[in-house]
């Protein structure tokens, strides 16, 4: 039984839920569709916090999500974004049973594909803090992020278009930009290091390996609940 953190944004949870249960049923055939619970909270209160950089409040609100998420039946946990896992301490430390982290099945897809230098395209948070970035290093992938002009742009899709459920052709010609900058600089495969990214682009159009986190932490999920 899945336990999903969810809302942040409804956008992209609702990928993973689609996701998740398409997987299941690939593997088990049938009508069979997978065992889960969602938590999905409001996203505005956490986005001001995140903004103001208020990362106890946002830890205490996935905290108390994943305990009423344990108390219901759950037996491993999903947040359903790559920035807040920034608070996956706080939420493994309330509960008894596993966080499977999205870093971890990120890196564990970009091996398969071969990767040794990724461009991480996310959230300025994911980006710029340590927390992501580190867990990629340990698992041998140091990251390349865009260029800091590139990174305020690529914020600014997210927040005011793609959680919002808007898709921009516009937007998608910038990141792809974006993307040609990272590997003129090196870079040998693309990580979708926000929730929604996949929303936006379609990897097989960038000409680089790619990994939609979404994705990655949906089939990591789906391995742990039918082993």
């Amino acid at each position: 039984m899945l336990g999903l953190i969810g809302g942040m944004s409804a956008e992209s949870t609702a990928v993973y839920y689609q996701a998740i249960n398409r997987l299941v049923r690939e593997r088990l055939g049938g009508l069979h569709s997978a065992r889960l619970i969602l938590w999905s909270v409001d996203f505005a209160p956490i986005a001001e916090a995140q903004a103001r950089d208020d990362w106890a409040a946002t830890g205490r609100e996935l905290a108390q999500a994943a305990v009423r998420l344990e108390s219901a039946g759950a037996e491993a946990l999903l947040i359903c974004a790559n920035t807040m896992h920034l608070n996956a301490a706080e939420v493994q430390a309330g509960v008894s049973i596993p966080l499977i982290h999205i870093a971890d099945a990120t890196a564990l897809a970009l091996k398969a594909k071969g990767a040794a230098r990724p461009l991480l395209l996310a959230t300025r948070f994911t980006m710029e803090k340590a927390f992501y970035r580190d867990r990629l290093v340990a698992a041998g992938l140091p990251a390349l992020i865009p260029a800091e002009p590139d990174r305020a742009r690529l914020h600014a899709i997210i927040y005011d278009e793609l959680v919002k459920g808007v898709i921009r052709a516009q937007s998608k010609a910038l990141v792809m930009q974006m993307i040609a900058r990272g590997r003129a600089a090196g870079a040998d495969a693309v990580i979708f290091g926000c929730t929604e990214i996949g929303l936006l682009l379609d990897p097989d159009d960038l000409g680089l390996p790619a990994v939609d986190t979404a994705i990655a932490h949906c089939e990591a999920a789906a391995d742990f609940a039918l082993s």
